[in-house]
């Protein structure tokens, strides 16, 4: 087995380094700080370090990998420069042989709350999801021109231990009412992990699947839920006209949009079976 390579070594990445690294696979992690590799250093991944905002060159072969990207695109503008690096990297390192991408489900873009599937239009107006959007594209052309296998991963809403919203809770910031909330999805990180996976080792090269639990709620639902799970007191609630003199930027851009996500792909063509399939289940384990 070639060896696999994790650019964007950070909160899923390193779960995912560990699960290949127990199955007795050759991983490295690609960072971009010195920060990033005493953190893989201390849990015992093998990592380097690249930052793909700069010029510098692949530390490392990548001829024949089998590659995850999930680096961030940059905070501003509406195209994906890392990953344009990136790409320009393989003419230097080599191609790699299969590579999975971190996508988001913001590309669909505003759809009225509608059940939404892979074959839905991409309709991105948010700059993050344009940059997504970009990076998709440019990896498809990289694809078709130089016959590396792509898989593409439309991720939802990622919390598990350490990555929920207790913050904001304890802080007695509002939302908006239930009933005129926006519906959102998420994915538990323990299953993003498999599904990256699953996807690696048995996603046909142009797949393209939406990763979420399949069961959304509105945005203000799922702080109720995490509220009462966690033991803190509930947010207070704002009308949308209102939302905006109390949310932040971008908190009212994911108030813009709303979308059901549809994972029967990933469940019937990758035969992923949830750990977390609702929020309780997932809160349950990231709170405990």
């Amino acid at each position: 087995m070639r060896d696999i390579l994790i650019a964007g070594c950070g909160y899923v990445g390193e779960r995912l380094a560990r699960q290949y690294l127990d199955e007795g696979e050759s991983v490295i992690g690609l960072v971009r700080s010195r920060d990033g590799l005493e953190r893989l250093a201390a849990a015992g991944i093998p990592a380097m370090r690249h930052d793909l905002a700069g010029t510098d060159p692949m530390p490392c072969s990548l001829a024949g990998v089998r590659l995850f990207h999930l680096a961030p695109p940059p905070a501003h503008g509406t195209d994906d420069l890392h990953t344009r690096r990136l790409i320009a990297s393989f003419d230097q390192a080599g191609h790699p042989r299969r590579l999975v991408y971190i996508s988001t489900t913001g590309v669909y873009g505003d759809c009225d709350g509608a059940w939404v599937d892979e074959d839905w239009p991409t309709r991105p107006t948010l700059d993050r999801s344009l940059r997504r959007l970009d990076a998709e594209e440019q990896l498809r052309r990289w694809s078709r021109d130089h016959g590396g296998e792509l898989i593409v991963l439309r991720v939802a809403g990622i919390y598990g231990p350490g990555r929920l919203p207790l913050e904001r809770l304890r802080r007695g910031l509002p939302l908006v009412r239930p009933e005129e909330a926006p519906y959102s999805n998420r994915i538990h990180v323990d299953d993003l992990v498999a599904i990256c996976v699953a996807a690696m080792e048995h996603g046909r090269d142009g797949d393209i699947f939406n990763v979420s639990d399949g069961h959304p709620s509105t945005m203000t639902e799922y702080f109720m839920q995490l509220a009462e799970a966690a033991g803190l007191a509930p947010p207070p609630l704002v009308s949308m006209a209102e939302a905006s003199a109390h949310l932040s930027e971008g908190m009212m851009g994911y108030m813009s949009e709303s979308r059901r996500l549809s994972n029967r792909r990933l469940r019937e063509e990758l035969g992923v079976e949830l750990r977390y399939p609702t929020l309780a289940e997932g809160l349950a384990q990231a709170l405990g």
